[in-house]
């Protein structure tokens, strides 16, 4: 019962938290609900939907700056769901919004792969759209 009671209220002060939640940061959610969703299915659409088509991705890689458009991204996506896509975890850490902008730092953590990715939102012509993302790989 007490179990039972720790679980209702949880699930209650969750509810209250996303209904507290304003408009904006719904919307910057979903479009980062949409990044993740495709990488969870490995369609490219979905990376197409959540980033502006003027996005540029960045990383380091040997000690050098790398990059890619959106579009290159995208079109990488493999079109179907990775093989251990049941053991990787994927989850919004923190959310920063100032008017039409927000920074959005996510975790994405895959068995022998762990990913932070900062991601730069804007609101374009009312929604939000992904314009730019720095990632790490931890060791």
């Amino acid at each position: 019962m007490r179990r039972a009671m720790i679980i209702l209220a949880t699930i209650v002060i969750a509810g209250a938290a996303l209904a507290g939640s304003s408009p904006d940061e719904r919307g910057v959610r979903d479009a980062v609900e949409l990044y993740f969703k495709g990488h969870a299915t490995g369609d490219g659409a979905y990376f197409r939907q959540a980033f502006s088509p003027d996005a540029k991705l960045f990383w380091v890689k040997d000690g050098k700056l790398a990059s890619r458009t959106s579009a290159e991204f995208a079109a990488g996506a493999p079109g179907k769901p990775a093989d251990d896509e049941a053991r990787r975890h994927r989850r919004i850490l923190t959310v920063d919004i100032t008017n039409d902008m927000a920074v959005v730092k996510v975790d994405l953590d895959y068995p022998g792969r762990h990913l932070v990715d900062y991601l730069c939102l804007l609101r374009i012509d009312g929604r939000w759209q992904i314009v730019n993302k720095v990632f790490t790989a931890l060791p």
